[in-house]
């Protein structure tokens, strides 16, 4: 899955970004502000996208002076299959944080950084996840490692993409935090999956 614009696995053409753009709207759009939102093609292709899609009635063009303003039918068929795939990230994080939840160890904390937490990214990037371990869990505990692999795996079934994970202790993450913050771009974005916020993770006392 293409990190930065995951509607792209199914809607690889110009299409993709217009409607991630129109799905995002809470008004009408010229073509040139569709155009520069969707950061792809030329103005000419992205209003030729819209015609095209206003024709199948999935896009309305509303008459405002001298300019059609775009928006998405949110009553068509289509239109929450559109949504569900402008919101691909959130989707993802929801099956994620669901999973995490459901560990018989649970971490402390739970999130995602890298290229999913920027949205940017491409198809072969690896999807990051950063886990704070419990200080009485050892890294090579049986059931804590199944469960991490199992993570693992799920993401890939979920993306196509390969994940990575940066597992630390209670211990470890404070000092971690107390180092140059350059050498910790894992704090910034991140999304919060499960657990206490990571500004409060390394002040959790460990529970014995």
């Amino acid at each position: 899955m293409d990190l930065a614009s995951p509607i792209s696995t199914v809607v690889p053409s110009l299409d993709g970004p217009v409607l991630l753009v129109l799905a995002a709207a809470e008004e009408g759009l010229s073509g040139r502000q569709i155009h520069k939102l969707a950061g792809s093609g030329s103005v000419a292709g992205v209003r030729l996208v819209l015609q095209r899609l206003a024709a199948t009635g999935l896009v309305h063009g509303d008459d405002s002076g001298n300019s059609l303003l775009y928006r998405l039918n949110r009553r068509h068929l289509l239109a929450p299959i559109v949504e569900q795939l402008a919101n691909l990230r959130s989707t993802l994080t929801t099956h994620l944080a669901a999973e995490i939840s459901s560990w018989h160890i649970p971490p402390v904390h739970a999130g995602l950084y890298g290229a999913i937490a920027r949205a940017d990214g491409d198809l072969d990037s690896d999807v990051d996840l950063l886990l704070i371990r419990p200080d009485h869990h050892d890294a090579d505990d049986t059931l804590w490692t199944a469960q991490v692999s199992h993570l693992m795996q799920s993401v890939v079934d979920l993306t196509g993409n390969a994940a990575h994970v940066f597992e630390l202790s209670q211990s470890e993450l404070a000092g971690h935090l107390s180092t140059a913050p350059i050498l910790n771009d894992w704090t910034h974005p991140t999304l919060h999956l499960t657990g206490v916020p990571l500004t409060e993770a390394g002040r959790v006392p460990a529970v014995l």
